[in-house]
């Protein structure tokens, strides 16, 4: 064994970095963690797309079969592939509440959830409110209380007031303005707005009101 000519100067620790991980306990510490990311990773969802793929929603109580891509939002998938067109398309940012849709009780921007997501959920549009010609009491009540001009935003209120009211039944003007809050009209009729969901839970006579 050769002997160090140097005494001041302390012989190198010639270790690999292997040779060390395997000595602190490292190495079989991030193998185990790697094997379980691998093994999450194969038993996780399969991989979809980018193509189209074949998905079925449920949409105001009938089953809809589609082909789109993964990429594609409910609000896309029900105007352009179902031909649902009554929610429109403002912002599409989540930010306006033109798109409004009730999934599974609650309201969803529809342009800002995956159409793949939301599959076995139940989805409803305004399409789908009225009977026939006999329009839902929401819809009658914005009718009534002359509570919509241009009517872009016209279908996200009255979806988003139907949830309220189906929480709600009789909501005071306070769970109002919080109902609504996430829906804009650019025309500025957030006061006829108030006096239809009002007037839809029973709250306000109803009247007619005709433009002059």
């Amino acid at each position: 064994m050769a002997k160090n000519k140097n005494p001041e100067k302390p012989e190198p620790i010639n270790r690999g970095r292997r040779q060390f991980l395997k000595a602190t306990g490292v190495a079989p510490l991030a193998a185990s963690v790697a094997g379980a990311a691998i093994a999450e990773a194969q038993s996780g969802p399969a991989i979809v797309g980018p193509g189209d793929v074949p998905i079925e929603l449920m949409v105001n109580g009938k089953r809809v079969a589609l082909r789109v891509e993964p990429r594609v939002t409910l609000l896309n998938a029900i105007r352009n592939r179902a031909d649902l067109t009554g929610n429109k398309r403002g912002c599409d940012r989540g930010v306006c509440g033109a798109c409004t849709m009730i999934i599974d009780g609650r309201t969803a921007y529809a342009c800002s959830t995956l159409a793949i997501e939301v599959q076995g959920k139940q989805i409803r549009t305004v399409d789908g409110l009225a009977d026939g010609a006999k329009l839902h009491p929401v819809q009658q009540a914005f009718c009534d209380r002359d509570a919509l001009m241009c009517g872009f935003c016209t279908p996200g209120f009255v979806m988003a007031t139907v949830a309220l009211i189906e929480k709600h039944p009789k909501p005071t003007p306070e769970q109002v303005r919080k109902g609504l809050d996430g829906n804009i009209c650019r025309c500025g009729t957030f006061v006829r707005i108030m006096e239809a969901a009002m007037t839809a839970s029973g709250q306000l006579a109803t009247r007619g009101v005709t433009r002059g």
